[in-house]
């Protein structure tokens, strides 16, 4: 029996050739928005970044609802995505189901979260399901999402997954698993026999950047959400031939610079928006509104497991948010 929101359905589980085909394209730049959670402020800050940036391709990266259950921003969110490659993350999955699996938020927590939060992710998931039935064919377009991408940038491909290179909601692409020295190593191999040079995630909402011999994972950890201490921004991760000068932290390998980069929205915005969907004492408020706010204590050097650096801008941005 599958208990709601701890553990996976058999069909996130992704097949072993999932990054075996040929590249679906090839860039110089490339962005992965993981996490966006139904902030469209972020949405309009990834707009931006692509304006100053016109070649270069992005791939939302599963999760891009979650506190949009108004739906008219529900919509919105949509909309923005429709011309992008989007991939099913496990929010996005359990929406397109015409049977309920069980599954909860489908966000697979391990038991290191409480149960009170893993409740509270279930409470804003029936919030969102309400709020899909009400838009015709709405589910049916989230369930033909793609669970995985397989992209090339710069002639050096490039996998993305929603959670982990085994499952849609894995968390093995977590800080905390990716700490373990044995971990690294199947990793590291897994990119070897894959002859993959980065692996892009996201799900776990906690950044991680880790260069290894034979490849580099990088983890956004969330573009609508703070990440670190005092920041009011979210992240997202850049691979490109050439560096960006926003970069927070970076490696360089393979001719690749693999970055975060700040997602700057329009906070205020987004708290009203917030807010007016999720007041005081829902499931949402309870568990993000404080994370909203820049309360936390993460710092970004936190982030680098091995083989990344932090940039200079990051002194920048952090006299910025004060």
């Amino acid at each position: 029996m599958i208990r709601a929101g701890r553990d996976c359905p058999l069909d996130y589980r992704l097949a072993a050739d999932a990054f075996a085909a040929e590249p679906l394209f090839d860039c110089q730049s490339l962005y992965v928005v993981g996490g966006l959670y139904g902030n469209r402020q972020a949405l309009a800050a990834v707009q931006q970044r692509l304006a100053a940036e016109p070649n270069a391709r992005v791939v939302f990266n599963g999760d891009a609802h979650w506190f949009d259950r108004d739906p008219a921003i529900f919509q919105q969110i949509e909309q923005g995505l429709s011309t992008h490659l989007a991939l099913r993350g496990n929010v996005e999955t359990e929406l397109g189901r015409a049977v309920e699996s069980g599954a909860g938020c489908g966000c697979a927590y391990p038991s290191s979260v409480d149960d009170a939060l893993v409740e509270r992710s279930n409470a804003i998931q029936l919030q969102l399901n309400s709020t899909v039935q009400g838009l015709p064919g709405m589910a049916e377009r989230l369930a033909a999402r793609p669970s995985t991408a397989l992209v090339s940038v710069g002639g050096q491909r490039v996998a993305i997954s929603h959670g982990d290179e085994q499952s849609l909601a894995g968390w093995s692409c977590s800080r905390e698993s990716l700490s373990q020295p044995e971990r690294q190593q199947r990793l590291d191999a897994w990119l070897h026999a894959t002859d993959l040079r980065v692996l892009a995630t996201s799900h776990t909402c906690s950044a991680v950047a880790l260069n290894l011999a034979h490849g580099a994972l990088i983890n956004n950890g969330a573009a609508g959400l703070p990440n670190f201490a005092g920041g009011r921004y979210g992240l997202l991760s850049r691979i490109a031939t050439t560096p960006h000068a926003a970069a927070l932290y970076r490696c360089q390998r393979d001719g690749l610079f693999i970055e975060a980069l700040p997602l700057n929205y329009d906070h205020a915005a987004f708290l009203a928006d917030f807010d007016r969907q999720w007041p005081a004492h829902s499931p949402a408020a309870l568990s993000y509104r404080s994370r909203i706010l820049g309360h936390l204590t993460d710092r970004p050097e936190a982030a680098l497991l091995a083989g990344f650096s932090l940039c200079q801008s990051l002194c920048a941005l952090e006299a910025l948010n004060g």
